[in-house]
C-alpha cells in the first residue's frame, strides 16, 4: 500500500510549459490527504520556487536536491556544506576557472554576481525566487550553503565536471538536472537520502513509497522506491533500467494519471 508519493518537478510533474492541471491535482491532493498519503515535491529547485508552484499546502518539500526539507512553510530539516570546503569550490570556479555565471545557493537566499548577462539573470530569477545580486563571491554572504548550480559551456570548459570531481572528490558530488545543467551538492545529500530520513521518521518502508523522475538527480530516489516510475519523456536511458515502470510523459500529466490509476482506485 502506498503511503507516500515523491515527485520531481521539471520534466516530471510540470509539463513543457512549466504548468500542471491545477483543478485535477487539487482533487487528487484532497483524496490523498483523506487517505493519509503524504505528497512530497522532491526537486533541485529552491523552496521558494516550489512554494510558488503549490502555494500554501500541508505537504513536504524536498528542495535543493535533498539538502533542505520544508513541511508546509516551516523549515523541517537541512544539511549544509562545511564553509571552508564550499568556499574552495566557489573560488575555484570563479577565480581559477574565471567563471562568473553560476548560482551559490544558501538557506536564506541564492546569490549571483551583478556583473553577469541579462539572459543569465532572467533564468536565475525564474528558478530562484529568493535571489540576491552581489558584487563579489569573495567573501560570500553570511549564510548556510547547500548547493551550487551552473550550466557548463562545453565550448570553453569541456572537462569542467570531471575536473571538479577529481579536484574535490572528497567534498562534493555532481548531479545533472538535464543537458549541461549541473548541481554541485554534498556527498550523500540527495533526494533519495532526504526521503530515507523522512521514511525513518514516519516509520514507513520503501515498499510504501511511490516516486517519479526523469533525470540523473532522480536516480537514487527511483532506486529507493518500491513503486518507481520513469517518465516516458526522459532522456536518461539508465533510468529505464532502474525504474519499475514507465509513466506517460509530463505533457500527458503522467504523474497524475498513475496516481489516479494506482493509488486512488
Amino acid at each position: 500500500m502506498v503511503k507516500a508519493i515523491a515527485v520531481d518537478m521539471d520534466g516530471t510533474f510540470l509539463d513543457s510549459n512549466k504548468a500542471y492541471d491545477k483543478a485535477r491535482f487539487e482533487k487528487i491532493f484532497q483524496e490523498l490527504k483523506s487517505q493519509n498519503v503524504e505528497f512530497i515535491a522532491a526537486s533541485g529547485n529552491q523552496f521558494a520556487k516550489l512554494k510558488s508552484i503549490f502555494g500554501e499546502r500541508d505537504m513536504f518539500f524536498i528542495s535543493e536536491n535533498g539538502a533542505v526539507i520544508y513541511h508546509g512553510s516551516e523549515l523541517y530539516n537541512y544539511r549544509s556544506f562545511n564553509k571552508k570546503d564550499y568556499k574552495e569550490v566557489v573560488d575555484y570556479l570563479n577565480i581559477d576557472r574565471k567563471i562568473d555565471e553560476f548560482i551559490v545557493c544558501g538557506l536564506k537566499s541564492a546569490y549571483i554576481l551583478k556583473e553577469t548577462s541579462e539572459a543569465f539573470k532572467k533564468d536565475a530569477h525564474f528558478y530562484y525566487h529568493q535571489l540576491e545580486e552581489i558584487d563579489s563571491f569573495q567573501p560570500l554572504p553570511d549564510d548556510e550553503y547547500v548547493k551550487i548550480a551552473l550550466n557548463i559551456n562545453r565550448d570553453t570548459h569541456s572537462t569542467l565536471d570531471t575536473d571538479l570531481e577529481e579536484k574535490f572528490s572528497e567534498t562534493i558530488k555532481l548531479v545533472s538536472s538535464g543537458h549541461n545543467s549541473i548541481d554541485i551538492i554534498m556527498p550523500n545529500m540527495t533526494k533519495g537520502q532526504a526521503l530515507t530520513r523522512l521514511l525513518e521518521e514516519w516509520e514507513m518502508s520503501t515498499s510504501e513509497l511511490m516516486a517519479f523522475g526523469d533525470a540523473n538527480n532522480d536516480k537514487d530516489m527511483l532506486e529507493l522506491a518500491e513503486h518507481s516510475y520513469v517518465m516516458s519523456n526522459s532522456q536518461d536511458q539508465s533510468l529505464f533500467d532502474i525504474a519499475k515502470a514507465v509513466a506517460p510523459s509530463n505533457d500527458e500529466q503522467g504523474v497524475l494519471q498513475i496516481i489516479e490509476q494506482e493509488v486512488l482506485t
